[in-house]
């Protein structure tokens, strides 16, 4: 297996996966046209905030399966093109973490003590002791925007400075942000309050200039700002205004919109500007981990099927493996199942996990049921990657219930699908702890394994029937291996599934369906 590798990487993360037997192809610097035709054949890339995945050149990958950023950020990946084909995408979060929170406080010294300013005039032959007049940290307010794994770092580190630690952050509740010691405000008193104010949050749409003129004129004069996160989050010319007027006292940025950013640029010529080349991540430490981090994640996958960090499908671990893989299995035979029975387009599926199964990590068994049913419905490629993608593409909606206790057994799979037309319900559990079954077909009862050439009949409950299908299916030279049958007897109708060794040609379904109280006859492939 191919790995394409483009952007550098560390000798300990080569070495893991040549280790692993895959072949290594480093090809750093591409232009889009080198990258179109070198991806065609890697199963797995690697690559850092350097190469940019667009659209068209996953398009032109013919095996790719995974893209790994040695990093946190994915701004330079068509998520959605690679969710579209099914291809894993994953990050090293964590990696870097320490190394870009300790870049921020260094920012933040440099601002507050104008020490890259003090030494270019110093090495000039100057001696302004006056002129760069600082100020203290300590007791300052300090406006965190974003509070994940790197402002949390940065928050932690300030308070060792005895600052006065304020976040804006939307996903965290009050109760973690005071075991921090971070008081959780709105983004404008934020503004309102911080002395300085940094930026640790993800360059996506809702954050694309984030930080822009309204949110400098709500901020305190005199502010000092930092962003070491993405560029693109500020609004760079709004920034330039605000420190031409006085309303941003200083500010450091380690990141740009676009990078390198134009010589010209006017935030070069500003002499309480600070900036450095997108180092945030650029120590020996912290390249070392990543390095290591996501090679070890690609062998993960390509080798042992594992899947970790990744951002379009739920992670799973090797451990987690081993209890999910049955459950896995049973929800892939039902969401199959279900396509089978449909008889029209699917509008949408409700996934009921009752009993033990409703305290795992569901969400693998979602996207292996939903792969099972557009498998079939769709008779395209459809992965964990792309399942749900896929049905959200069609209107098929999809809703997910859970209850602890399952009537009759310790685990229970239930899956009602709506098509045009009407419903059905089935259901599914595990005997043992492997060993899959169907146990319902809406109102019929069974014990049926579902495995292979399968034929699923609906017949009304009379002496013979049974009969009549044994002798059809064995002038056909068919053999029926096992025989499960579901009844509801106040309508006097049976549901019979039949393992045979191979599917019947449309002539001998033909004669089944004609045969007498035959309401129904299903070839299933299970």
């Amino acid at each position: 297996m191919k790995v394409l590798v483009t952007d550098p990487l560390l000798p300990e993360g080569l070495e893991i996966l040549r280790k692993a037997g895959l072949t290594v192809e480093e090809r750093i610097g591409l232009s889009p046209e080198e990258l179109r035709e070198a991806i065609r054949e890697a199963e797995a890339i690697i690559i850092r905030s350097g190469t940019k995945l667009t659209a068209d050149i996953i398009e032109a990958a013919e095996r790719l399966r995974v893209i790994a950023r040695a990093g946190t950020g994915l701004d330079n990946v068509d998520l959605e093109a690679a969710s579209r084909r099914g291809i894993v995408v994953m990050n090293c979060p964590g990696g870097n973490t320490n190394s870009a929170a300790e870049h921020t406080l260094a920012l933040m010294f440099a601002l507050a003590r104008n020490i890259p300013q003090a030494m270019a005039s110093l090495k000039a032959g100057r001696w302004e002791r006056k002129k760069f007049m600082g100020r203290e940290l300590m007791g300052k307010t300090l406006g965190i925007v974003g509070l994940g794994r790197i402002g949390s770092v940065v928050a932690e580190r300030a308070q060792g400075l005895k600052m006065k630690v304020v976040a804006y952050d939307p996903f965290v509740t009050p109760e973690r942000a005071s075991e921090m010691g971070v008081e959780l405000v709105s983004l404008d008193e934020l503004y309102a309050r911080a002395d300085i104010i940094t930026v640790h949050v993800p360059l996506m749409k809702e954050t694309y200039h984030l930080i822009n003129a309204e949110s400098f004129a709500k901020m305190k004069d005199g502010v000092l700002f930092i962003n070491c996160a993405r560029g693109g989050i500020v609004d760079e010319m709004a920034l330039y205004e605000a420190m031409k007027s006085g309303k941003v006292a200083g500010a450091a940025l380690d990141v740009f919109e676009k990078e390198p950013p134009d010589p010209d640029h006017p935030l070069l010529k500003m002499e309480n500007f600070v900036c450095t080349p997108h180092l945030g991540a650029s120590t020996l430490e912290a390249q070392k981990n990543v390095a290591v981090a996501v090679a070890t994640q690609v062998v993960d996958f390509l080798v042992h099927g594992v899947v970790r960090n990744a951002v379009n499908m739920p992670s799973v671990s090797a451990e987690a493996l081993k209890v999910l893989q049955p459950y896995l299995v049973l929800a892939e035979k039902l969401g199959s199942l279900q396509a089978q029975l449909a008889e029209g387009p699917v509008e949408e599926v409700h996934i009921e996990y009752q009993g033990e199964v409703s305290r795992l990590d569901t969400a693998p068994l979602t996207l292996s049921l939903m792969k099972g049913l557009l498998s079939r419905a769709l008779r395209e490629d459809v992965n964990y990657v792309n399942a749900l993608f896929r049905a959200k593409e069609r209107g098929i909606k999809v809703k997910e219930s859970r209850t602890e206790t399952a009537e009759d057994f310790l685990n229970l799979i239930g899956v009602r699908v709506r098509f045009r037309g009407g419903e059905n319900y089935v259901a599914g559990t595990l005997f043992g702890k492997k060993e899959p079954r169907i146990v319902r077909i809406n109102d019929f009862r069974l014990d049926a394994l579902p495995e292979g050439p399968m034929l699923y009949i609906h017949n009304e409950d009379r002496p013979g029937v049974i009969g009549l299908i044994g002798v059809t299916l064995g002038e056909a030279d068919l053999n029926i291996s096992r025989m499960y049958v579901g009844q509801e007897p106040e309508k006097r109708r049976n549901v019979i599934l039949l393992s045979l060794d191979r599917l019947p040609e449309e002539k001998v379904l033909s004669a089944l369906r004609n045969l007498p109280h035959v309401f129904s006859v299903k070839p299933l492939e299970l």
